[in-house]
């Protein structure tokens, strides 16, 4: 999937594949310091904000559909959450080949039943 990218697009796969490795160290290498992250549950404002975060999370990406135009990226992925799938479309903003900010959007509502039972 990668050999028929962008050099964006690159970036974010690769990105997302040390995140799926949990290799935040290298995952950080992609990003920018003043990283920008907006999510259905919240905004992260600088990489060691969003880090800090994700290496708690864990989270796990299984790409479905990869778009790219010039420094825009945009993934259909499912992100396994707190042991739940879902369904989400990230938005990838590349600055000087590392990300400067995202967006991801997803349905919330199967992290919230769960909330609700406990």
């Amino acid at each position: 999937m990668i050999n028929n990218t962008n050099s964006a697009a690159k970036t974010v796969l690769s990105f997302i594949d040390a995140m799926n490795t949990e290799d935040f160290k290298t995952a950080r290498n992609y990003v920018t310091n003043d990283l920008k992250f907006e999510g259905v549950m919240g905004i992260r404002d600088g990489a060691e904000t969003y880090f800090k975060d994700m290496e708690k999370m864990k989270l796990k990406y299984e790409i479905l559909k990869v778009f790219f135009d010039e420094n825009d990226v945009c993934l259909f992925y499912n992100i396994t959450m707190s042991g739940k799938k879902i369904f989400s479309a990230g938005w990838y903003k590349i600055e000087n080949n590392k990300i400067k900010s995202f967006k991801v959007v997803f349905d919330p509502r199967p992290l919230l039943e769960e909330s609700q039972k406990k």
